[in-house]
């Protein structure tokens, strides 16, 4: 299944706790459409997260953030990974 690495601007001082909710959120609804969050990051000092997905679609990842209510303002394919 394609993955995708998508990113979150304006999060600025976000927690460990929050980030750990935040994801949360995604993974309780990911199987609904197909997605499968794997891991998620982030910088609270530049308010940026990331997250690492399988799925059947960009658009799908973003149906999950829109949903779990973060929607993502970047999402890029990761081709290729070693």
């Amino acid at each position: 299944m394609p993955q995708f690495m998508d990113v979150h601007h304006g999060m600025n001082g976000i927690t460990a706790d929050q980030l750990k909710e935040a994801h949360g959120a995604d993974l309780a609804i990911e199987q609904e459409e197909g997605v499968h969050f794997e891991q998620a990051w982030a910088d609270p000092e530049s308010g940026t997260v990331y997250c690492l997905s399988e799925a059947p679609s960009a658009e799908a990842v973003q149906r999950v953030h829109e949903r779990a209510g973060h929607r993502a303002d970047e999402i890029h394919p990761v081709p290729v990974t070693v």
